[in-house]
């Protein structure tokens, strides 16, 4: 269709699909082959090319989750079909089975994201980001004190190694961004002060802005922090060159963004307020997605059904002109830039 809204900043816009779903739509089976639909297409794939043709506003950029032990013929279909849909394609890579602050889990960890690399690498992909700081839904005690020094210490030498051990350095990888989950999905990293002394710490080695920190309005507002705490984090973090992309996503439902009470709104204006927003990803979760039963069963609101009657394309594209229109009213309001 006809984009019928332009964007007046230079910020790209992009989709998370996680809303096809990760059980059926983004997981591998068993025998590494991904879900397609009844057209033999992969999900992900035709759900992006379905978007594109019904959304408003032009769609950049796909976020997609990297799953190792993918079929090499089915992630080659996958990101030269996003590719040739104009998409940049970006990666989570995703860890499972194992525990980024242990020790014992050092090496396990490090193959799953050596693994997840050297796919970006192979498909040209400049960005990637994780959220490799601790075990999904471990139940484990929060981490403080010393102990949490010992965690942090321990994660920034497992991504040292994967730096230097899938070649980083010499790739046309420009940015790796951490991603902080909720209180019960983590123990400890649920907040922005937390994960950014992981990406300092990193930095500070390497001696540039290599790991930067995605801001998820979603996990910022179920987080511990207020509004105002977390607009003062995203200050200083944009200060420090550590600022990455940002997710607009709903707290707690993860559905559709109207269930945002506000969070998406201010986190927004105050990352566009550091002069520092370049990336806006769209993001929603199914509510009946087999993979987040545990994350239902444990938070109250999870999962509850947002559509309001619509698909979740609908509410996706919903969300993609929501934040398209709250962009150019940042400029017209002379927070952003009028692209030339």
């Amino acid at each position: 269709m006809d984009k019928t809204i332009k964007l007046r900043a230079d910020i790209e816009i992009g989709v998370c699909p996680t809303h096809v779903k990760f059980v059926g739509g983004l997981v591998p089976g068993d025998d590494g082959k991904l879900p397609r639909d009844e057209n033999g297409e992969l999900f992900a794939l035709a759900e992006m090319r379905t978007l594109i043709e019904r959304s408003p506003v032009k769609i950049d950029s796909a976020q997609i989750s990297q799953f190792n032990g993918t079929d090499a013929d089915d992630l080659a279909e996958m990101y030269k079909g996003l590719q040739g849909l104009g998409l940049i394609v970006k990666i989570i890579l995703m860890v499972g089975g194992a525990n980024p602050m242990d020790p014992a889990d050092e090496d396990a960890v490090v193959a799953q994201l050596v693994e997840g690399v050297n796919t970006a690498k192979k498909f040209g992909v400049t960005e990637v980001g994780s959220t490799s700081l601790e075990e999904w839904l471990s139940g484990a005690e929060r981490k403080e004190g010393a102990d949490f020094d010992a965690a942090v210490e321990q994660i920034i030498k497992v991504h040292k190694r994967v730096y230097d051990e899938a070649g980083i350095a010499d790739s046309g990888l420009v940015v790796w961004q951490f991603e902080f989950l909720r209180g019960v999905e983590f123990t400890t990293f649920t907040d922005l002060g937390r994960v950014w002394k992981v990406a300092k710490g990193l930095n500070d080695i390497l001696g540039n802005k290599f790991f930067k920190l995605l801001v998820d309005a979603a996990h910022c507002g179920d987080s511990s922090l207020s509004i105002p705490e977390n607009e003062a984090l995203i200050e200083q973090i944009a200060e420090s060159g550590e600022f990455g992309m940002f997710h607009a996503s709903a707290l707690t439902t993860r559905g559709c963004l109207s269930t945002d009470d506000g969070w998406i709104a201010s986190l927004l204006t105050a990352s566009a307020k550091t002069g520092k927003l370049t990336e806006v990803i769209v993001e929603l979760f199914h509510h009946e997605d087999e993979a987040l039963a545990g994350l239902r069963d444990a938070v109250a609101g999870h999962g509850t059904n947002t559509l309001d009657g619509r698909s979740y394309t609908d509410a996706v594209v919903d969300g993609l002109e929501n934040v398209a229109r709250r962009i150019n009213n940042l400029v017209a309001r002379g927070i952003l830039p009028e692209k030339n």
